[in-house]
Formats: structure tokens, sequence, C-alpha cells
């Protein structure tokens, strides 16, 4: 008995320890975007790190789309330093490489989010599967169609690549701090966010169109789980071949479901509010800033 209540001790301290005790706390001012009737308006919000969450979705180590995997590697460094910055103002960063937990099997990060405390859901959690983990579906009724056809899977390399599953863990360029969570599943994406009060909810990664909206931990369920969600919309991609409809080039496909986000999800924000930088643009995109 005694060794059972030592282990429920030591499962809950790691689950809840402190995210960073050198934290200095600074309140994150973000200018949060929403749309209505094509109308982008940003309203001033104010942040405590302690009560936000960062999660971020699926930045493998490569993907089955040569075009998609080069993007995912050319945004890891500048989301890395934003995440740093996060990290040390106190936020709580949450790594979700999808039906890649396993190789972080043992692992404290990975551990913390196993052994968090059993909260139950507002809502039922999502169960159809799709691509390994629950899935979100597109909600016909709130959000009706997506802006852009991605039913070929969006691969915009001139020569279409295979369809596999390359990815075996996390890109590595993206630290994976000594507080920071691992998981890519609903109940214990909620389990951390119970334990430490967290209002506030950040996403960022790829694909927009797809995980960043459907996974059991990204904005669809995030949103109707009740958590105050907002993306971080330089800090995400789409799978969007431009020879499908509306046949704009990629970025521009990428600020079609930025939109689509702001109109029927949650605000958007870009990275430098945390950061203080410029945001962060991909190399070859002429569109003006999203």
């Amino acid at each position: 008995m005694i060794r059972q209540h030592a282990s429920f001790l030591s499962g809950l301290l790691l689950a809840i320890m402190p995210i960073s005790a050198h934290a200095d706390e600074t309140p994150f001012k973000l200018a949060l975007r929403s749309q209505t009737d094509g109308k982008p308006a940003e309203a001033p919000v104010t942040w405590s790190p302690k009560k936000t969450a960062i999660i971020v979705c699926d930045m493998w180590d490569d993907h089955w789309c040569k075009s998609a995997a080069r993007r995912v590697g050319e945004m890891a460094g500048p989301m890395n330093d934003m995440l740093k910055e996060a990290r040390s103002r106190g936020a709580f960063i949450i790594h979700a490489p999808s039906t890649t937990t396993g190789f972080y099997k043992g692992t404290p990060q990975r551990l913390r989010a196993q052994k968090a405390p059993y909260s139950p859901t507002p809502v039922p959690l999502v169960t159809t599967p799709r691509w390994g983990t629950a899935w979100y579906w597109t909600d016909a009724k709130r959000e009706g169609l997506l802006p852009i056809d991605d039913s070929d899977m969006g691969c915009d390399c001139k020569v279409k690549c295979e369809i596999t599953a390359p990815w075996a863990r996390q890109f590595a360029t993206i630290e994976i701090g000594e507080a920071d969570a691992i998981t890519d599943d609903g109940q214990e994406t909620w389990n951390l966010l119970a334990s430490r009060g967290i209002d506030h909810v950040i996403l960022c990664g790829v694909h927009l169109n797809m995980c960043v909206l459907g996974r059991p931990f990204a904005i669809r369920l995030m949103t109707a789980l009740g958590k105050s969600v907002a993306l971080m919309r330089d800090m995400t991609d789409t799978m969007y071949n431009p020879d499908r409809p509306p046949g704009v080039s990629h970025f521009a496909g990428t600020a079609l479901m930025v939109g689509h986000v702001e109109r029927f999800w949650c605000p958007s924000f870009t990275s430098s509010d945390i950061t203080g930088r410029p945001s962060f643009k991909f190399q070859g995109d002429t569109q003006a800033p999203r």
C-alpha cells in the first residue's frame, strides 16, 4: 500500500512539476486575427504563459512528399527558436509527432503525458480513426467544405511522390525541453492541460488542412472541449497541389486555409508576438505576409 501510494505521488509530481523554475513569466501579448464575412479584424489579448500550452503538430523527421519534408526542415529552426522563447517565459510545450511516440518510450517527457492524472472531458472525445490516431473530421454543419482541394493528398512536387510513412520521430532540430511532454493522444493531452489549469492552447506545425485541424489534440477538438485556441499562422503549412482547385499557388492555398480557420474555428497570430522578431516566411513565398 505504501509503495502504491509512493508510486502515485511520484507520478503526480512528474505530471504537474513546474514548467520552468527560471521562467520570467512575461505575459504573451497577442494580436488575434479573426474573420467575419471575409473581413479580418485583430483584437489584442494578454495571455499568461503559465496558463498557455503550445502544441507542436506532426513536425516529423521525414515525409512521403519531398516538398512537404523540405518545408518542415525549413520551418524547424525558427519554430525551435520560438519554442525556446515561449518555454523561457513559462509556457507548457506539448510535442505531438503522431504515431511516433514509441520512439520516446520511457523518456520523462513521454511518461509525463502517460502519468498525468485522469480528468474527464466536458464532451466525449472523438474515436473515429484516421492515419494512426483518432480523428475529428470536417464538420459540415460548422465549416462546410475546405477552400482548397486536397483530394489528391496535396503533393506539389513536379514528379508526384509515392505515399508511404517514412517518419520515425519529431524533427531533431526541435528541442524537447526537460519539462515538456510528448503525446498524440486526446485524453493524455486533456489530462496534461487539466492538471496544470491551462486555459489557452496554441497550435503550430503541419499540415493545416489535415492534422492541425483533425488530430485528437488539434484545433477542432480543443475548440470543442472549450479551450481558448489560437493558430500560429506563420508556423504552419498545407498539403496543397496548385493543379487542384482553386488553382492558386501553394502558399496562396495555405493563406486560404488560414482564413478558413479564422472564420470557422479560432483566431490566429504570428510568432513575432512571442519572439519580437520578424515572422517566419518560406523561401519562394512571394505572398504578402499572412
